[in-house]
């Protein structure tokens, strides 16, 4: 049942979300179903479980959890957030028209240019926090409209809503990477999109110990061909990995609590830094579109970027290397704190005019901060960055 229909609080719907005692044992915790096949009564007669590449006891508790979380009617786990986008794009058809931000994640970037764009898809990247750049690139061709907000790195905002307009009069699929958000923060779908889609490597499991990706949608034909995909193409998650989601999914709405207050003093402890040069948070009130942030969103998050006034390369590798208890790793979103380098990890498929064009600079620092002591964090960086 979704919390509309019971009123449950966040909180409340993270916890109980997808669980059901085990009907055999009574166990709270849904069970690791590790099996490949089930037993059939007959030839074509089963009870809704044939082989795990289509269905999964575990992950199928996942699923209706993921449902819950983003408010939708309908989830569907993927062995990878690249892997849930990757099945986005096979809705499309050769001369379809993707609109995408300029400034996402290098991996779907690269998903869309190195692997989609020879088979006859175009992708147009726009500069998606002013919705009129979106409405100016449509054509009878677009069939995809595909954000990110905030945005990956640089914490751009997008109005979803706006955005959600133009998708309907396009005759276009809204899709919103939320990955940044969470669902705790954001819940696009009550904003007028399609689709959303997680990384639930991140927020969602909490713990950097899994890979695992996800959509949640309303509509239930575009389920039904996104279930097909799944299935279909095989990039289906493990129970192990789905269990270890829907564990992390109970402590989210605590998790995020915790980096949202880490995350806006680390933002203004470096804001107010005289070796720092600009900082990249979109809770900060002069931040392009924090209004629309602010009414979006239910807080700001602990992901941020920042340069340092001696804009060198050299300058922010020393710092990206001098931390203690910020590691330096790609990914985002656990527990403990991470520090960056977009340009050289996960922004490094992008080419490096793109970047600079769209303000992704070789100097540039990414920081998630996490649950630690936020004292600790802000000594760290002091430290480090001298």
């Amino acid at each position: 049942m979704s919390n509309q229909e019971n009123n449950l609080r966040l909180g409340t719907t993270y916890i109980h979300a997808g669980a059901e005692p085990d009907p055999s044992t009574g166990a709270i915790m849904t069970p690791i179903y590790q099996t490949s096949t089930y037993v059939q009564q007959a030839p074509g007669v089963n009870k809704g479980f044939e082989y795990a590449r289509s269905q999964n006891p575990t992950r199928k508790a996942l699923e209706e959890a993921y449902a819950q979380i983003e408010q939708a009617k309908y989830g569907l786990a993927f062995s990878s957030g690249v892997a849930a986008t990757d099945a986005v794009i096979k809705l499309l058809e050769p001369g379809d028209e993707v609109i995408a931000a300029n400034d996402m994640y290098g991996g779907t970037y690269r998903l869309f240019t190195k692997i989609f764009a020879k088979f006859g898809i175009k992708f147009i990247y726009v500069d998606t926090t002013d919705a009129t750049n979106i409405s100016k690139a449509v054509t009878a061709k677009t069939k995809l409209i595909w954000i990110e907000t905030p945005t990956n790195p640089l914490m751009n905002i997008t109005d979803i809503s706006a955005v959600a307009e133009i998708s309907k009069k396009a005759n276009a699929i809204l899709c919103v990477d939320n990955t940044f958000a969470s669902p705790y923060l954001q819940n696009p779908l009550t904003l007028g999109a399609d689709i959303v889609m997680h990384s639930a490597t991140k927020y969602l499991g909490g713990h950097s110990d899994l890979i695992q990706g996800c959509l949640m949608m309303n509509d239930t034909d575009l389920r039904e061909q996104l279930y097909f995909i799944q299935k279909s193409s095989g990039a289906v998650p493990g129970p192990m990995d789905c269990f270890l989601v829907l564990r992390g999914i109970k402590t989210l709405h605590v998790r995020m609590q915790r980096h949202c207050e880490n995350g806006e003093k680390v933002a203004h402890f470096l804001r107010n830094h005289p070796k720092v040069k600009r900082v990249y948070w979109c809770g900060f009130e002069d931040h392009h579109n924090y209004s629309i942030a602010k009414k979006q969103m239910r807080g700001f998050g602990g992901m941020m970027s920042f340069t340092l006034q001696d804009d060198s390369v050299e300058n922010a590798k020393r710092v990206l290397s001098s931390t203690k208890v910020f590691s330096l790793a790609e990914s985002l979103g656990g527990v403990e704190s991470l520090i960056n380098h977009p340009a050289s990890m996960t922004h490094a498929s992008i080419p490096r005019e793109e970047r600079i064009k769209n303000g992704l600079t070789d100097s540039l620092i990414r920081l998630s901060v996490g649950i630690e002591d936020v004292e600790d964090l802000i000594e760290d960086l002091n430290q480090a960055i001298g």
